[in-house]
């Protein structure tokens, strides 16, 4: 699976995966709601990536992002919680 990972420039460390059509390469974002897309600021774009069983991602297990694709067209990866001491 493919898939395009975008910055948000609204909200701090957050990223936004989004399906890649396999035709012609292009990020598909019909899918994403456009309340969500506006509070997300511009969409700075990061990279593409195939999503593979050895793959590992940073911030995020692999398996939901795989997941969240083909039922939702979208993954929104959150900024990690802040500790409080």
């Amino acid at each position: 699976m493919h898939c395009a990972i975008y910055r948000c420039s609204k909200k701090a460390e957050t990223y936004l995966y989004v399906t890649v059509s396999d035709s012609d390469g292009e990020a598909d974002f019909s899918r994403v709601p456009e309340i969500l897309l506006a509070s997300l600021g511009r969409r700075e774009y990061v990279m593409q990536l195939e999503l593979t069983p050895e793959r590992t991602l940073a911030r995020v297990e692999r398996d939901e992002v795989v997941k969240a694709l083909p039922e939702q067209g979208f993954f929104l990866q959150m900024p990690p919680p802040v500790l409080q001491i």
